[in-house]
């Protein structure tokens, strides 16, 4: 049995949905259909989503939203026309949309609909149950999802129905109103469905045949990766690199349901495979590279730091105390490096360098700051020798200085510092090391 979802960008418009059906229908096991709200059409077009929130802000602020609304209700009557279902009307969901604007203009209520209107259409699209997920998907008094009454009311509710759509994106809060997962959460309710249903497969559907090795807006025509660890994706989840709402992978992960992402436009393409693990070897050593730009590193010095019991904790409780968390901390006998966000910390440098200073009364501080950072990641690299020395050889020939190391205990990934400007040129050096070389 299957579980299948799809993104925005596939129920776009009529087209689009017409291509969902032919996926859906071909494959009887593909039993449930989670379905995103309708995506962008053409470059500049607003996606519903944003369209509802801002009727929202409107309503809240005491606006007229019609104008808005309006745009809402013509994108979806244009999808049922395309699709000729002649007997098949959301007036009466519209006009309760209205009025509850009207009257509570929640915008976790309005951005559900998005998903809500569409699923009502695919499923008479497809002739399958409709099935909302205010009845079995809920989140506890501090808006957390509540896994444990959730699987069990997915479970117990799907088991009553064979063929089903339901709207991803949201749930039922502690309070009983509409709540929703922050955006891209139809993979989120996706994997909810399919860990409680004991799928076979978790199918993902986009706009992509599946995960690259690297940025397909830096790297030219980039490499698929066509088999990846969940363990690897959450590294290259944590430098932006995702297909896949990074709370996707636990209901799957715990029951180990592997997730195949798709591409909806190309069915035939294999796409990626997400699994627990692995004996497949990748056709290249690493898995895939990502980065992210603006960092700032926090050196702190002091002498026989190595031997000061508790020195790593009040130098972390400065950071705690201003609301801080960091990223990556290497360090070294009389070092210590943290790195954070610099929009995080920009603003309260002069007071994290105070309290250092005060807690753990260090010999010196330092402040670096356009650092980017750069996640080589593959399960290949610990069988693998040389992997950091090929790294290092390729950003020397590319003239980029590395400005921090930082290699965690799995040896699964290598986090590589440099400067901001080095940071496109440094990515094309280590794919072309560790892709473009074994093509």
């Amino acid at each position: 049995m299957k579980v299948v979802k799809f993104g925005g960008s596939s129920l776009a418009n009529a087209e689009q949905f017409k291509k969902v059906a032919s996926i859906v229908l071909a494959d009887k096991t593909r039993r449930y259909v989670i379905p995103s709200a309708p995506g962008k059409r053409f470059n500049g077009d607003i996606k519903v989503t944003d369209l509802l929130y801002r009727m929202a802000s409107e309503a809240q602020h005491g606006e007229d939203f019609s104008e808005t609304l309006a745009q809402i209700k013509d994108r979806y009557n244009e999808i049922i026309e395309g699709l000729e279902l002649k007997d098949f009307s959301l007036d009466e969901q519209f006009a309760g949309i209205e009025a509850r604007m009207k009257k509570d203009p929640d915008p976790d209520f309005a951005a559900s609909r998005g998903e809500h209107l569409n699923g009502r259409i695919m499923a008479a699209y497809l002739g399958f149950e409709f099935v909302d997920p205010f009845e079995m998907v809920f989140f506890d008094e501090e808006g957390i999802l509540d896994d444990r009454k959730t699987m069990r009311a997915v479970e117990k509710r799907l088991s009553e129905v064979e063929y089903a759509v339901i709207p991803g994106f949201y749930g039922c809060s502690h309070e009983g109103k509409v709540k929703t997962f922050s955006r891209g959460g139809s993979d989120v309710t996706g994997s909810i469905v399919a860990g409680a249903c004991h799928a076979d497969v978790y199918e993902n559907w986009t706009d992509v045949s599946g995960f690259l090795v690297a940025d397909p807006r830096i790297i030219k025509n980039p490499a698929r990766i066509e088999t990846i660890t969940y363990r690897e994706l959450r590294e290259l989840s944590y430098m932006g690199a995702s297909v896949l709402h990074e709370e996707a992978i636990f209901p799957v992960r715990r029951q180990g349901i592997p997730i195949n992402i798709r591409n909806t436009n190309r069915p035939e393409d294999e796409g990626t495979w997400i699994v627990e693990s692995t004996a497949q070897k990748s056709g290249y050593v690493i898995t895939g590279i990502a980065g992210r730009k603006d960092f700032c590193a926090v050196l702190i010095y002091k002498d026989m730091m190595n031997s000061e019991i508790g020195f790593g904790r009040k130098v972390l409780q400065a950071f705690e105390d201003n609301e801080i968390s960091f990223e990556h901390m290497p360090s070294g006998i009389d070092t210590m490096t943290i790195v954070v966000h610099e929009d995080e910390f920009i603003e309260k440098e002069q007071k994290v360098v105070s309290a250092i200073h005060r807690l753990a009364r260090p010999d010196s501080i330092e402040i670096e700051s356009d650092l980017a950072l750069i996640a080589v990641v593959g399960r290949g690299m610990k069988s693998t020798r040389g992997t950091a020395g090929r790294i290092f050889s390729a950003l020397a020939h590319a003239h980029v200085n590395v400005r921090m190391i930082d290699q965690g205990s799995s040896e699964l990934n290598i986090i590589i510092g440099v400067e901001n400007k080095d940071f496109e040129a440094a990515l094309q050096a280590i794919y072309d090391i560790f892709v473009l070389t074994q093509l």
